[in-house]
């Protein structure tokens, strides 16, 4: 096995460590197929709105996600592609393991 000593993986596993909690997994997940606002996700997910807004600004602040406002409402979306790639390969380990 050879290790890659000029490559730290910062970012990485910064993106992983976000994406461990099981709440922003959904969220980011969801995300990825369908832009949404935070009620809409609050809704689905069946949590307070206050927690969902807290998973949602660290997201956004991690840079996973992105929030475009329209109106009166702020539609969310993933804008990372390491995320992206990483909730594709999950739902189709899912799939072949389902």
């Amino acid at each position: 096995m050879k290790f890659d000593k000029s490559r730290n993986y910062i970012s990485e596993a910064e993106i992983c460590k976000v994406l461990g909690h099981p709440v922003r997994l959904k969220i980011v997940a969801g995300l990825c197929s369908q832009e949404c606002n935070v009620k809409h996700i609050w809704e689905c997910l069946g949590l307070p709105q206050a927690t969902v807004s807290q998973h949602l600004a660290l997201l956004k602040n991690k840079g996973i996600i992105e929030g475009k406002r329209e109106g009166v409402e702020v539609h969310y979306s993933v804008i990372n592609p390491l995320a992206k790639r990483l909730i594709e390969i999950m739902d189709s380990i899912c799939e072949v393991a389902g």
